[in-house]
């Protein structure tokens, strides 16, 4: 009687359990923390004037200006959820290729490939000493996208 009890008691918590993922899209790319960071459900992306000036000067080989430094680094720390400084800088990273109207391999500036600005930008969380989550583990503080070629 009691085997009869728990099997469907189990199969009921399968049933629950198994609408409740569906309901609130478990295993989609949209479920877990970063999902907050979607434009779609109302989140601002940040502009990142700072880092945007900072990534386009390390690029081309320029002293970047303490000043500059500072902006960009603040303007990281201010994005409070830290599940979404990656994806603001990657946004960051598209909107001055497509300013400067930059196709995949070629310059984005004089003396700067694409390669090389988006790993510039990768590790502006490291420069700042900005934490951003690393499920590797690894204690590296460079935004995962940097390895996909797609950003």
């Amino acid at each position: 009687m009691w085997m009869k009890t728990v099997f469907w008691g189990l199969l009921l918590f399968m049933l629950v359990a198994t609408t409740m993922a569906v309901e609130y899209g478990a295993g989609s790319h949209n479920s877990g923390p970063w999902s907050w960071c979607d434009p779609a459900t109302g989140y601002k992306v940040s502009a990142l004037t700072g880092c945007r000036a900072m990534v386009k000067l390390q690029c081309v080989g320029s002293q970047v200006p303490e000043a500059v430094l500072r902006d960009c680094c603040q303007q990281l720390a201010d994005i409070n959820n830290e599940w979404c400084r990656c994806g603001d800088l990657s946004s960051m990273l598209r909107s001055v290729y497509q300013e400067l109207g930059v196709r995949e391999g070629k310059e984005v500036l004089p003396g700067c490939r694409k390669e090389v600005m988006k790993l510039t930008a990768a590790s502006v969380p490291e420069v700042c000493k900005v934490p951003i989550p690393n499920p590797s583990g690894d204690g590296a503080g460079v935004c995962y996208w940097a390895a996909y070629p797609d950003v």
